[in-house]
């Protein structure tokens, strides 16, 4: 008899089912599992499986085909009807009805994106946007995540014939290269000054050669410079020809060289520049791709292992380090951030990080840079996968990988440089880019890896408050270490939005950048949820406010995604957060209100920025002691502590979890 209990249960519960464990439940009554953790235990009947004749599938298919075209519309002028069966999660685009192919009533869920063309897309559960869309789920703001920045479908094809846009003053075009430098020079070290001067040098006394594929390399990495450089300096949008430099970035695509052709490093970082700059328009799909052909490019000189042949020059080797290291942060970066998998392992990657002494450059500090940023992209990669995408077994799971994580990033923190630290004191005075960028990036991994559990505590939390007992302490009930997990996590949703707003007032925001934008939205939406969850704090609060002023800004300047999401955090504000405070109510009716109207390219001023910044956002709120510090994590969870939070916190992250408590949420 012993044995035949042990048997697993013919009818798996939910839970078991979506976890892919044995479920020892004998319906209706729960099973063991669910009971041990508190877990409500559904049973659903489970869809049989018949077989049938291959001849009679292909009647069904033939009778289903015969079926749509005596359905499809005579002419343009009549409405395209949708079969009942379409899903109401399937969202087209506005204006365009679905497109007549073999799947086009397929089911969405919420990792499936519809976009123009009618092609569903995979967004993952790393991604924001997949989380936005759970936290409202009817929202009509989520359309833009399927729409690039620049909506005109046939913007980017490559203009068969046609003269080259007037190319800016040698000197101008030298000092956009500096500005895009600042900007991801060196966090993606792909072009050194150096050998930059002298290519753009070629591109201004010498006729493009289509039929030699480095002279067309050279043409497309200087029109991309030109592109970043004026995407990055203007930040403001300039008329109907797109954001600012996409005429360059247009013809640049003109010179790529077909894939076929013969791989090589120079390749491989325009292939970097190309994709970035795609994943800026928005054109995320695009993005990934090139930034997949280029670490598969890279993959393929074997860029990822160490070359010890005697007559390769301690400079060369130097070059393939930083050339690898930069495409694999950056497929981290698009690949976790859209919930793609990641491109190669690390256990597949034998190069050493770049020498800070490199025989090719007298500065080193480039190097350390990179480096630096790159440890995390590393980490990243980690968090994008133990914790989001191969999605942890158990609630102890989780635990050993927030803990492994947390304890990888407090080491990173202890051991960068000094000039690679953000100072809060002087950020009034001085910051530079760079720091800007490897300490936004920090702060969002640290945001990722603790957000699952945030989120649960906060679900627990509303729907407590719907039922009106809500603690008025939200730490009451929960461990240490898991409180100061949650306190992380906030604070560096505070450290995110006071970076960008010193960055702004330095004007050192780029309001087309795709990082930039991704890292204040995620730090406003942590930001809406906690304030709307948890009793108030002022701190919290005028943080808030200061990440979607900064959203509101940059969607004013022309960022039509960016204003999409702003659209969507006031909407989950309204449905979920307390009434409006004196702070909400001046950023309603100040002058922020008033669009920046884009009349010219020139950059826009320092001082406008800083005077734009609300009276309520000043005052001793920004001053160290409301920030403490994240060098020093190093938690020691005990599963024991908080066993049904943790296995409540890993449903949070089930790619298939049912959004009913966030849409009765918002009904409430």
């Amino acid at each position: 008899m012993a044995r035949r209990q042990d048997r697993r249960s013919m009818v798996a519960c939910n839970r078991c089912r979506n976890r892919k464990t044995r479920c020892a439940g004998n319906p209706p009554l729960p099973c063991a599992a669910c009971v041990d953790v508190g877990h409500i235990c559904v049973y659903s009947e489970a869809e049989k499986r018949i077989s049938i004749p291959e001849s009679y599938l292909r009647q069904l298919q033939s009778q289903a085909r015969t079926r749509r075209e005596n359905h499809r519309p005579t002419s343009a002028s009549e409405p395209s009807s949708v079969p009942s069966t379409t899903s109401a999660n399937t969202q087209w685009s506005e204006g365009e009805a679905p497109l007549e192919r073999d799947d086009w009533w397929y089911n969405g869920t919420d990792n499936l994106f519809l976009n123009r063309s009618g092609e569903h897309h995979f967004v993952g559960a790393s991604s924001t946007t997949h989380l936005a869309k759970r936290l409202n789920p009817g929202s009509t703001n989520l359309a833009w995540d399927v729409r690039p920045l620049y909506d005109d479908p046939s913007s980017l094809r490559r203009p068969v014939a046609g003269a080259l846009p007037q190319l800016p003053p040698f000197d101008f075009a030298k000092r956009l290269f500096w500005v895009q430098y600042a900007y991801i020079g060196t966090i993606f070290s792909l072009i050194q000054p150096t050998g930059f001067e002298e290519r753009l040098g070629f591109v201004y006394h010498q006729p493009p050669d289509f039929s030699h594929r480095e002279s067309c390399l050279v043409y497309c990495q200087v029109l991309l410079v030109i592109a970043f450089g004026l995407m990055y300096s203007v930040n403001q949008w300039s008329g109907d020809d797109g954001p600012p430099g996409f005429k360059y970035f247009k013809h640049a695509l003109r010179f790529l060289p077909e894939m076929h052709e013969e791989g090589s490093i120079f390749f491989v970082e325009v292939l970097c520049y190309v994709a970035y700059y795609m994943q800026n328009l928005n054109r995320r799909d695009a993005a990934f791709l090139y930034i997949g052909l280029a670490l598969r490019m890279a993959i393929s000189l074997g860029l990822h292992q160490e070359v010890s042949h005697p007559e390769m020059s301690e400079a060369d080797r130097n070059r393939r380090r930083r050339a690898w290291w930069s495409v694999y942060s950056l497929d981290r970066l698009l690949s976790v951030k859209s919930g793609n998998p990641i491109t190669i392992q690390d256990e597949d990657i034998g190069t050493t990080w770049p020498a800070a002494l490199d025989p090719s450059t007298s500065d080193p500090w480039p190097s350390i840079v990179l480096t630096h940023y790159t440890q995390l992209s590393r980490i990243l990669g980690r968090i994008g996968e133990v914790i989001y995408r191969k999605k942890p077994r158990s609630g102890s799971n989780l635990v050993m990988s927030v803990q492994s994580i947390t304890n990888d990033l407090s080491a990173w923190l202890r051991h960068i440089p000094d000039r690679l630290r953000i100072d809060f004191t002087t950020l009034d005075t001085h910051v530079d880019r760079e720091t800007v960028s490897i300490n936004l990036h920090f702060y969002s991994c640290v945001n990722m890896t603790a957000r699952p559990l945030v989120f649960y505590v906060i679900q627990r939390r509303l729907e407590a408050g719907v039922l009106g007992g809500s603690a008025e302490d939200w730490k009451e009930g929960l461990a240490s270490n898991t409180v100061a997990l949650i306190d992380s996590c906030i604070t560096a949703a505070r450290a995110t939005t006071l970076i960008m707003d010193a960055a702004a007032k330095h004007n050192l925001i780029a309001t087309y950048g795709y990082l930039d934008g991704e890292y204040i939205f995620s730090a406003a939406l942590l930001l809406v949820m906690v304030n709307a969850a948890f009793p108030h704090n002022e701190t919290n609060a005028r943080a808030m406010d200061t990440a979607l002023r900064l959203l509101r800004n940059m969607a004013d300047r022309g960022n039509t995604y960016l204003g999409s999401r702003h659209s969507l955090l006031l909407e989950l504000r309204a449905a979920i957060g307390p009434k409006a405070t004196t702070a909400d109510a001046s950023l309603t009716n100040s002058a922020l209100d008033i669009p920046v109207t884009p009349s010219s390219e020139q950059p826009v001023s320092p001082d406008l920025r800083a005077s734009d910044t609300p009276q309520v956002l000043g005052g001793d709120w920004q001053r160290p002691l409301d920030l403490p510090s994240l060098q020093d994590i190093s938690f020691q969870f005990d599963l024991n502590d908080d066993p049904a939070l943790w296995e409540g916190a890993l449903d949070q992250i089930d790619i298939d979890m049912d959004t009913d408590w966030i849409e009765n949420t918002l009904k409430r």
